[in-house]
C-alpha cells in the first residue's frame, strides 16, 4: 500500500485536505486527495457484491464479470488509461458504506440504493452517480407454494438481506395489508438464497434484478416465481466519499457519458472510427468536444480530455453494458424499461458535454 493510502485509511479526509495542502491529482489543477491517491497506487478499489449474477460475479478463470463491474471498469479506464487497473473487493450491503468511509474502496459499485439518509451528511454522507440501473423490491417464492401475491404472505417467514432497503420496503407494503410476517436476515447474498432454497423461509425478497439473476443459478429455475408486485423504487447508483467532492464530479461525469455515447451511436467497436471522423470534421462541434478533440472538459474534472474515448474503448456504451449483462445478451434477458434512454420513454439522461 502507497504512503497516501496509509495516510488516507488512517485519517480522515478532512484532516488529509489540509495535511496535503489539497493535493492536485496532476489533472488539470483539479485537487483530490482520493484520485492522486488512486494514481499513486496505480489502480482503483471498487466495491462490489461479487454474489450476484450478471452484475458482479467471479467467472470459472477467476476474472470478475458483470455490470457493476464494468462500471468499475470504465472507471480505471477514464482515470487510469485502461479498464483492468481494478482491484476488487467484495463488500456485503452492511460493510459497504462503512468501506467507502474509511477510505478502504475508492468506489462503491454494488447494486446500491440512492436513499435520503445514505446520501445525507447527518446520514451515511455518500456522494451517490447518476442512478445506472432502475429496480424495485420484490418477491419470490415457490411455485408449489400456492402464493401468487402478496396477501400469501401473513404470517410466512420471509428471508432477507442485513443492511439493505428490503426490509423496510416489505414492511410498509405489508403494514398496508394489515400482515405481519417473520424476517429471517443473513449477511450475504448467497447465505440469503441458500436458505430460501432448503425451505428456511416460505419466500425471499430483495431487488427483483438479483431475484431474476440468481434465479437463473437455481436447480429449477422453473420451480420459482417472482410475485407481480413491485413494492418499491430501487435507483441504483454507484457511490463515493462525499468528503472528496472533485472525485465525485469525475464519477458523475464518468456515467454520463456511458449515457451519452449510446445517445450519438459510439460503441466499443465504432469509437476509433467515430474519433477519426471528428477529428477531421470541424463541424460536429458536440463530438469533438465530448471525444476530447477540442476544448478541456476532461481536464475540469482532473481527467485526460480523451477520458470518454479511453472508457468507451474499454468498456462499451451504457447500452453495451446492459446488453450483455442482464439484457437480450445474456442469460438474464431483463428487459430494459426505464434503463431506456431518454429518447425511448426511458429514464436515462446526460447533461449537455460543453
Amino acid at each position: 500500500m502507497s504512503l497516501l493510502r496509509r495516510l488516507i485509511a488512517a485519517a480522515p479526509l478532512a484532516l488529509l485536505l489540509t495535511t496535503l495542502g489539497c493535493a492536485n491529482d496532476s489533472g488539470g489543477g483539479v485537487s483530490s486527495v482520493r484520485m492522486a491517491a488512486i494514481r499513486s497506487h496505480g489502480q482503483l478499489i471498487c466495491g462490489v457484491d461479487g454474489q450476484v449474477t450478471g452484475f458482479s460475479s467471479v467467472a470459472a478463470n477467476g476474472r470478475y464479470q458483470g455490470f457493476d463491474v464494468d462500471v468499475c471498469r470504465a472507471v480505471a479506464a477514464a482515470l487510469l488509461g485502461s479498464g483492468d487497473k481494478v482491484e476488487f473487493r467484495n463488500v456485503t450491503a452492511t460493510q459497504r458504506f462503512p468501506a467507502v468511509a474509511s477510505g478502504e474502496i475508492d468506489l462503491l459499485s454494488r447494486n446500491s440504493t440512492v436513499t435520503l439518509g445514505r446520501d445525507a451528511p447527518g446520514g451515511n454522507a455518500m456522494s451517490f452517480a447518476p442512478v445506472v440501473f432502475h429496480d424495485g423490491v420484490g418477491v419470490m417464492v415457490p411455485l408449489a407454494s400456492g402464493i401468487t401475491s402478496l396477501a400469501g404472505l401473513g404470517g410466512q417467514s420471509i428471508c432477507l438481506l442485513s443492511g439493505a432497503t428490503t426490509e423496510q420496503a416489505l414492511t410498509d407494503d405489508l403494514r398496508r395489508l394489515n400482515l405481519r410476517y417473520q424476517p429471517l436476515k443473513f449477511s450475504t447474498i448467497d447465505e440469503m438464497f441458500g436458505a430460501y432454497q432448503k425451505g428456511r423461509c416460505a419466500a425471499v425478497s430483495i431487488d427483483r434484478s438479483a431475484l431474476a439473476a440468481q434465479r437463473t443459478t437455481f436447480a429449477d429455475p422453473a420451480a420459482h416465481q417472482i410475485l407481480p408486485a413491485v413494492l418499491s423504487k430501487e435507483p441504483l447508483a454507484p457511490a463515493t466519499m462525499e468528503a472528496d467532492p472533485a472525485w465525485a464530479d469525475a464519477v458523475r461525469w464518468i456515467v454520463y457519458a456511458l449515457f451519452e455515447a449510446e445517445e450519438q451511436g459510439i460503441t466499443q467497436a465504432n469509437v476509433a472510427a467515430k474519433l477519426a471522423e471528428a477529428k477531421a470534421n470541424p463541424k460536429l462541434a458536440d463530438r469533438r468536444r465530448f471525444l476530447g478533440v477540442e476544448g478541456n472538459l476532461g481536464s475540469q474534472l482532473g481527467l485526460s480530455d480523451d477520458f470518454v474515448v479511453k472508457l468507451i474503448s474499454a468498456v462499451g456504451n451504457y447500452g453495451e453494458i446492459y446488453n450483455r449483462n442482464v439484457g437480450e445478451g445474456s442469460p438474464l434477458k431483463i428487459a430494459r424499461g426505464p434503463n431506456r434512454l431518454w429518447k425511448e420513454g426511458g429514464l436515462l439522461f446526460a447533461p449537455p458535454f460543453r
